[in-house]
């Protein structure tokens, strides 16, 4: 069975994080994880644009329609909390990813399922599935 996720990150419209947001998709799929990233897949790293309150519906709606959201946080950003207050209404079970010496908020704590610490995005260790996420909330897991 194939977990699909809703996959977050900061935005930046020169996408440097371009890199990072392939590779962790590619780890995830390795794992059967199948993720919805919208610069990469709706916004097709800035070929699309959208206007704001479209963009925000769309990802309303992908994170409703996925089983988790995985929210890379390493880099503070609106947006992203404004995905996890929604995710966390809807009762999705929120992943977040986070670089290690970076502070991640009492609030955004206070919604993950699981924060994963990491140095290299190559290294993370994701043997997430439905079972770990469910079993072991407010999961904290290194490198």
């Amino acid at each position: 069975m194939t977990v699909r996720a809703y996959l977050g990150a900061k935005y930046y419209e020169d996408h440097r994080n371009r890199r990072d947001i392939e590779i962790l998709s590619n780890l995830l799929k390795k794992n059967g994880i199948e993720t919805i990233c919208i610069a990469r897949d709706i916004e097709q790293w800035g070929n699309t644009q959208l206007p704001s309150k479209e963009l925000m519906q769309r990802t309303f709606y992908e994170i409703e329609h996925s089983d988790i959201v995985i929210l890379e946080m390493s880099e503070k950003g609106v947006g992203l909390g404004i995905e996890a207050g929604y995710a966390y209404a809807k009762g999705k079970t929120i992943v977040v990813l986070i670089k290690e010496g970076k502070e991640l908020s009492n609030t955004m704590q206070g919604v993950a399922s699981i924060v994963i610490s990491y140095r290299d995005p190559e290294e993370i260790n994701l043997s997430i599935n439905n079972q770990l996420i469910k079993q072991n909330p407010q999961t904290v897991i290194s490198g």
